[in-house]
């Protein structure tokens, strides 16, 4: 059974925030209600059936193992709409970063089928975004029971680095143009560390997680992952990722996944301004 809200904001104490922001990542069992996570997986097979212009397929091998990814849908979907404006999520990313209101950014969808084993490259999501600021904070929810080997890995404290890493271009390894990042020479980016040839030099996180468990980390957190599925695994999760307060956008030149500087010059935001609007809708809170 998942934790009453009045249940799961108890359970956020002062040093579940503090761990936040200090390892960029926390784990919080059974946050969500079943009766979400139930909504949630019929939104999902609406989103299968029709994917928007952002949905893609990231990888299709051989046998026909298929990993499929989507973005930005929660204003077409009753239900991702209905879980963005009235789950808890909104307040539980506002307590973990200690900020009084909270912007929701986008939700993310992550399918891929019984022996996927496509893998996602280590990376920071901040620096690929149409935003900048270090109050980020995105809740990694799957709705299926996910093995250790198969769940999102996490590089503690990596978000306190203070070092900008030039980023893998997924466009290489999806061979979707929409993917593409461009290397630019005078960038004054490092390369990026080799984590994968190198595990046992840094503190890798990930766990078993069940439906309704949440994995909760900071955009500034290096993570990669989600794939060596086995054959009678798949794997369903639907992601928010939350913006707070030191949080403006930001337009990237060498290339943003997704890409939100069209809408956001249309709704006359800027380079500079926080985010807000319909589409970034602003929830508030008195901190605990």
């Amino acid at each position: 059974m998942g934790l009453s809200t009045n249940d799961i904001f108890e359970r956020i104490t002062p040093r579940v925030v503090r761990d936040f922001a200090e390892h960029g990542v926390v784990l919080l069992r059974q946050a969500i209600a079943p009766a979400w996570i139930e909504k949630l997986r019929i939104g999902i097979e609406k989103n299968i059936a029709e994917p928007t212009a952002r949905g893609r397929i990231w990888d299709r091998d051989d046998n026909g193992h298929v990993c499929f990814y989507d973005s930005q849908v929660w204003q077409r979907i009753a239900e991702y709409r209905k879980f963005v404006e009235q789950s808890p999520c909104a307040q539980i990313a506002a307590r973990l970063m200690n900020v009084k209101r909270v912007n929701f950014f986008f939700d993310a969808v992550f399918v891929r089928t019984p022996g996927a084993q496509f893998r996602t490259p280590f990376h920071q999501d901040e620096p690929y975004w149409s935003v900048e600021g270090f109050d980020t904070c995105s809740i990694w929810m799957p709705l299926v029971a996910v093995e250790k080997k198969s769940a999102l890995e996490f590089v503690r404290g990596s978000h306190r680095w203070n070092r900008h890493f030039r980023q893998a271009n997924f466009g290489a390894l999806t061979k979707d143009e929409r993917d593409q990042r461009i290397d630019f020479p005078d960038d004054q980016c490092e390369p990026f560390p080799d984590i994968e040839g190198n595990r046992d030099k840094y503190e890798i996180l990930s766990w078993d997680m069940l439906p309704g468990d949440c994995a909760i980390f900071n955009g500034r957190v290096i993570h990669g992952g989600s794939g060596n599925l086995s054959h009678d695994r798949d794997l369903k999760v639907f992601s928010t990722r939350w913006l707070g307060d030191d949080v403006r956008i930001c337009f990237r030149k060498e290339g943003m996944d997704p890409d939100h500087s069209q809408i956001m010059t249309q709704l006359g935001l800027k380079p500079g301004d926080r985010i807000g609007g319909a589409l970034y809708p602003e929830f508030r809170f008195e901190l605990a």
